[in-house]
């Protein structure tokens, strides 16, 4: 197929690749030289299939100051790498695969480009207009104003004075060793502060290596699942499958080392692909 592709126009090119499926086109992608031109008009039918699906993701940001333009250049590129990783043999929906790369990518835009914290300007403005409210209640009222009072004051939401409030803590920052005074005993702030939580970690691992997990032959799911799941060893395992230890050694061996590349997103090489073992 690749060949005769080959031998006609650009446009006649671009036509063909448009009728022909997700899996024949990945194949190309996964085939052809990165540098012939027939895989790369193979790639840009892929990435003008999905651009819904890129969109999709992006309309998640909508609200946020980058512009949609360059996040949707910034999902294309996670759109790209999915292209290039997906293995038809292993999974039918590039969809599915995508999805969390696109929006992988998106996180990944903000956490390494921008650092400061945005603030709505209608919590900007409020936030002003609560500083000069507190003043003029504290005067009228001779104490400090609380919550409700601004509230019916301004002529504004409960819960529209609480965004105010968090807006108001983006402006100022606070040493980890300054002192808390509202209790008994004063201590540092960095005391105070919670522990990063270990299951929320685990969650987001959990959910990276289940986009990959239907890629790998249902025996070394099993075997996988037996072990980290079951907590049997590889003797058990082997027992229950009816193969050696050193079998399931090198199986589970090979599904984990599968997994961790795809999670890097590293490309596999030529002859590391999971295989069933006979």
């Amino acid at each position: 197929m690749a060949m005769a592709l080959a031998a006609s126009t650009a446009t006649e090119q671009r036509e063909e690749l448009n009728n022909l499926d997700d899996r024949d086109l990945l194949l190309m992608v996964r085939t052809l030289p990165r540098a012939d031109d027939l895989r790369a008009r193979a790639c840009e039918t892929l990435i003008g299939r999905y651009q819904k699906l890129v969109r999709a993701c992006v309309r998640q940001y909508r609200s946020s100051p980058e512009s949609g333009e360059e996040l949707m250049q910034v999902g294309y590129v996670g759109l790209l790498k999915a292209i290039n990783n997906f293995n038809p043999d292993f999974g039918t929906s590039l969809s599915a695969y995508a999805q969390p790369c696109v929006s992988g990518e998106i996180k990944r835009h903000f956490r390494d480009k921008r650092w400061q914290v945005h603030v709505r300007r209608s919590a900007q403005e409020l936030l002003l207009e609560v500083r000069k409210a507190t003043e003029e209640l504290t005067h009228t009222l001779g104490r400090a104003p609380d919550e409700m009072e601004l509230a019916s004051h301004l002529g504004v939401a409960p819960g529209d004075l609480q965004e105010a409030r968090r807006a108001d803590m983006v402006f100022h920052t606070y040493s980890l060793d300054a002192p808390v005074f509202d209790r008994e005993d004063p201590v540092p702030l960095a005391d105070l502060l919670g522990e990063d939580d270990r299951d929320v970690e685990q969650t987001l691992d959990m959910e990276a290596v289940s986009a990959h997990w239907k890629e790998l032959p249902q025996r070394e799911q099993r075997i996988l699942t037996m072990r980290f799941y079951g907590n049997l060893t590889q003797a058990e395992i082997g027992e229950r499958l009816g193969i050696s230890q050193m079998h399931v050694s090198r199986l589970l061996a090979r599904a984990l080392s599968y997994l961790r590349d795809r999670l890097l997103g590293r490309n596999e090489t030529e002859d590391g692909e999971i295989v069933s073992m006979l």
